[in-house]
């Protein structure tokens, strides 16, 4: 009995020790896999860990070698079947690691985004569109497994929301947008908003003015797109107000004056991530002689969207034409009454809320707003600068490029909307024009009125998380990525950008994942041809890292899921679906004259130049041809009446 014991024993123990050296050799290797893969679209999976023999990963029946590289090795793969199994083994067909993904048809990674964007412009309910987006997008996380459904509804906040809120970047633009809101509460209250507009209103001298005034503001404020869209809302919404302008006018004006002002001018925050993104895909150019920031400068000539809706926002502000809903809102603002079934909504509440008057009896001081954003605007320029010069050690010589690439925009822009804080409060406290309870109070009540909005955001910050664990835009390139001729590679690249930020609204997000895409194929493709270094054809190549950045801007500008779109809206006290509504035609309009007699034709030879003043003349005719005075029937309406009055 006690030999059999024995025996029983010794064999597992003589397997275990023969093991050994092949468990010693394939120590801590781990296999990760994406959280989920689309069929049909190529995706990576990462080997990881320390071994001397060879190694196999094994999908189906495809087996693949793999070959560890300082111990890592990264491997693409493609599946059409509805999950993915992968196995790590070894020569003898041992599992030693093993990673398993749900898989969906592509074409679902689509579903939330525009689910959001349709049941927003439908229902005029942007919070509850984006809910409903961010939990569809969670169930297609989980392969829409029946019984993961209760739980896509829970993870909508306490994952997709709690992340987005969690990311530090996220939380300096939430922190500089409440402090700006409760500077403004101060200055609001204090008077400086009362006595800056009436200063700005000597010079203005009726509605084109005040929107001429606006555009120029915006483009004055060309250093980031966020503090432009805050500082230019929030400054001119008085005035526009008095004048009878209406508010998705100013929202439109601020908002095509904040992204293309700060995507196409040299030194702002946007160039030094778009220079970024270029350097680093042009180590993957065989051939290219050239610099990154030359580049850029060189595809500034064909970024024709940015360029062309500056043009015409001072082609809308000097004519006074409308067209579309904007011609309606303008109307209604002329009339000075809101139409019978139009209710305020919960965004449009809080913007009048937050209109706060000045307090009666109190001096109108111009300087009690005009120093404030004066040290907001100096020491957000200030604060990049000194983050930029820190990270590259305060060299004796160093070019504003170098300084804005490699600055902290988002820790300026906190010190300058605390320090503005701090101004505004202790100029009204020296002035005795509010008691601190007084002034305490008026600045909480200027950060209550961002709360919504920054919920928005939060939400839309959550859904674009969501999109990228679908794969979103990996699907949107794939389908329109493949073989170009070089001519049409521009447009192509234009409008699968476009679309791309249109349904996730995210243009930083759309470059990052564009760049290293188009740069490398734009110069393969001209390659192909024999194109490439051809200086008659490197007009297509700088054409097409222009695309980039153009469709970015565009999809920025129409999606109602876009960061500058909502603080636009928010900054100038219209409601977001509004906002959206009014200016997406206006965005057509420009984003299919630039394509049409822009981008096309110059990628077949005619002079950028002549393109610009081409796409200019076919806007002013086409606004000429669909725009309307929204103040024409007030015109008429008031020569009726003198008329009628004479008769009599």
């Amino acid at each position: 009995m006690e030999g059999c014991n024995f025996r029983r024993w010794l064999m597992p123990l003589l397997a275990l020790i023969l093991l050994l050296p092949g468990l010693a050799r394939a120590s801590g290797l781990t296999l990760e896999a994406p959280p989920l893969v689309l069929k049909g679209i190529p995706f990576e999976v990462t080997v990881s860990g320390v071994s001397d023999q060879p190694l196999w990963l094994v999908q189906g029946e495809e087996r693949l070698p793999v070959m560890l590289n300082d111990g890592e090795a990264i491997i693409e793969l493609v599946t059409g079947a509805d999950s993915l199994a992968l196995s790590l083994q070894d020569e003898a067909g041992t599992v030693l690691a093993e990673a398993g993904s749900p898989a969906i048809a592509a074409w679902l990674s689509v579903v939330p985004a525009m689910l959001a964007i349709v049941l927003a412009l439908a229902f005029r309910q942007v919070i509850l569109a984006l809910f409903v987006a961010i939990c569809c997008g969670g169930w297609l996380g989980y392969g829409l497994a029946g019984d993961k459904l209760l739980n896509s509804v829970l993870d909508s906040v306490n994952v997709h929301v709690l992340a987005a809120a969690s990311d530090s970047e996220h939380m300096s633009v939430v922190l500089f947008c409440l402090l700006i809101g409760g500077m403004v509460g101060i200055i609001s209250r204090n008077g400086g908003t009362v006595g800056i507009a009436r200063h700005i209103t000597r010079f203005v001298r009726g509605r084109r003015s005040a929107q001429t005034t606006t555009g120029l503001l915006g483009t004055a404020i060309f250093f980031d797109d966020y503090a432009n869209a805050l500082i230019v809302g929030n400054t001119m919404r008085n005035i526009t107000d008095r004048l009878r302008i209406s508010r998705e006018k100013l929202a439109y004006l601020v908002d095509s004056t904040a992204a293309p002002v700060s995507a196409i001018l040299l030194v702002t925050t946007w160039i030094g991530f778009q220079v970024g993104l270029i350097d680093e895909a042009l180590r993957l150019v065989d051939g290219f002689e050239g610099s990154a920031y030359g580049v850029f400068m060189a595809s500034i000539s064909y970024s024709f969207y940015p360029i062309l809706a500056l043009v015409f926002v001072f082609m809308i502000s000097l004519s006074g034409r409308d067209f579309g809903p904007m011609l309606k809102a303008e109307q209604r603002a002329v009339r000075q009454q809101l139409e019978a079934d139009d209710e305020l909504t919960d965004r449009e509440a809080i913007a009048e809320e937050a209109s706060i008057d000045a307090k009666p009896g109190i001096p109108h001081r111009a300087l009690n707003a005009i120093i404030p954003m004066t040290v907001l605007v100096f020491t957000t320029l200030g604060g990049i600068w000194y983050t930029g010069m820190s990270e590259l050690g305060f060299p004796d010589e160093a070019g504003l490029r170098d300084v804005f690439g490699n600055s902290d925009s988002f820790t300026a822009m906190m010190w300058g909307s605390l320090l503005s804080t701090l101004v505004a409060l202790v100029m009204t406290r020296i002035q005795g024009l509010l008691s601190m309870d007084e002034a305490a109070h008026y600045w909480f009540e200027g950060v209550k009125s961002m709360l919504l909005p920054i919920t928005i955001l939060m939400m839309a910050w959550a859904l674009s998380s969501v999109n990228e664990t679908l794969n979103t835009s990996d699907y949107l390139v794939s389908v329109l990525s493949d073989s170009l001729q070089p001519e049409l590679i521009p447009v192509s690249v234009f409008m699968l950008s476009a679309f791309t930020a249109f349904a996730t609204g995210s243009s930083w997000g759309v470059m990052g994942i564009m760049m290293p895409l188009v740069v490398p194929l734009a110069w393969a493709v001209l390659q192909h041809h024999g194109l490439a270094g051809d200086p008659q054809a490197m007009h297509l190549f700088y054409a097409s890292v222009a695309a980039v950045l153009a469709g970015a801007v565009w999809g920025d500008h129409c999606s109602p899921l876009a960061e500058t779109t909502l603080l636009a809206a928010m900054a100038s006290g219209c409601g977001l679906v509004e906002h959206v509504r009014t200016q997406l035609p206006y965005a057509l309009f420009v984003g299919v004259i630039a394509t049409l007699f822009g981008v096309v034709p110059v990628a077949y030879g005619m002079p950028w130049w002549l393109g610009i003043v081409i796409c200019s003349l076919a806007m002013a005719a086409g606004l000429r041809l669909l725009g309307k005075r929204a103040d024409a029937e007030e015109s008429e309406a008031g020569t009726a009446v003198s008329a009628e009055t004479a008769a009599s």
